[in-house]
């Protein structure tokens, strides 16, 4: 019994040793420790839990200081044994249901998600938009741009706009001017209005045969153009918030924060590293330093949390994190957008 209350002792060291150090970004002595927090132990057993702590890779002592910080391993340590979820306040949930309840749609919902989560731990926010979108048609737009050069606007019922320049193939300028456009756009809008984004596809292959036979070849080269748009809102993708957090927290990475910021850039190392998280939804899962695999990423802590079956949202930050507001936050807001999607 008294080996289990001895490490009991030391993890509420620990404890208080990351507490201060999140809140300080100083590192922490066994003074300041006694002075900030009632741990009902001498100093002398506060410095040798501390050497001990130390000895075990918990915490460590920078060069230029008396005071230690924790590793990694004791983050994790930190995170496993001692943080104790926060209950959100009753103002707290009520604050986040009034931004999220009227929020018209999946694409709102989510925006509206990312921000909050970012605005409530001061960290990066990410969420990974689900494949297939389901969302209806609402308009198709095209605009000659220029003459061999169409803009393609595909605009979904829920205001959502995707649009992509196509090239047009050269030498045809002529003969398939603006009113050839204008009589394609209100085809193809009787074509699509009201369907689903996935179901486009034979509708429009159906367009295309209708098409007087030497106009095929044109029309075909915007019906795929309208259908690459439609393809795009099938695949995975990630909504992001609060990169300016990172920047903030420049002074939390000993190594330049700029390829960290490269990484934010790349949707497909993003969706790679929230595709790898196990947590089911309203389940959080903390990834800190080494155990994120990508190089960019090893002084840094991702927490993140099932929102439905392979989908995650998270929070990216330095490993120095006020963990116990992360998980708290990020499971609250998936277990929501969970039951929103019901």
């Amino acid at each position: 019994m008294g080996g289990e209350h001895v490490e009991e002792r030391r993890l509420q060291i620990l404890g208080a040793i990351v507490e201060d150090y999140v809140a300080t970004r100083e590192p922490v002595g066994s003074k300041s420790l006694l002075d900030r927090h009632d741990l009902g132990v001498s100093a002398a057993t506060v410095r040798n839990d501390m050497s001990l702590l130390e000895e075990e890779g918990l915490i460590t002592q920078p060069h230029t200081s008396a005071g230690r910080v924790p590793t990694d391993k004791g983050y994790r340590a930190f995170v496993d044994h001692v943080a104790a979820i926060k209950p959100l306040s009753s103002p707290e949930k009520r604050a986040i249901r009034s931004f999220l309840d009227d929020a018209g749609d999946l694409d709102e919902l989510l925006t509206r998600t990312v921000r909050l989560l970012a605005q409530l731990t001061h960290q990066v926010a990410l969420v990974q938009y689900p494949a297939v979108r389901q969302a209806r048609v609402r308009h198709v737009e095209l605009v000659k741009v220029a003459d061999a050069l169409l803009l393609v606007v595909l605009i979904t019922e829920s205001g959502q706009v995707d649009q992509r320049t196509i090239p047009l193939l050269a030498g045809r300028s002529v003969e398939f001017d603006t009113d050839f456009y204008a009589d394609l756009r209100a085809r193809m809008n009787q074509a699509v209005v009201g369907r689903e984004v996935t179901d486009l596809h034979d509708p429009l292959a159906e367009l295309v045969t209708r098409s007087p036979a030497g106009a095929q070849e044109a029309c075909r080269e915007v019906v795929d153009g309208l259908l690459g748009l439609a393809d795009s809102r099938t695949e995975d993708r990630i909504i992001m918030a609060g990169a300016a957090n990172l920047a903030r927290s420049a002074g939390d990475f000993t190594t330049q924060v700029e390829p960290l910021l490269d990484v934010l850039e790349e949707q497909l190392v993003l969706l790679r590293l929230l595709g790898s998280m196990r947590a089911e939804p309203g389940a959080v899962e903390v990834r800190i330093g080494q155990e994120i695999p990508e190089h960019a990423l090893a002084q840094a802590s991702l927490v993140g949390a099932g929102y439905r079956d392979g989908s995650h949202l998270a929070i990216l930050g330095p490993t120095r994190m006020d963990y116990v507001t992360g998980i708290s936050t990020v499971q609250a807001l998936a277990r929501y957008v969970s039951r929103f999607l019901g």
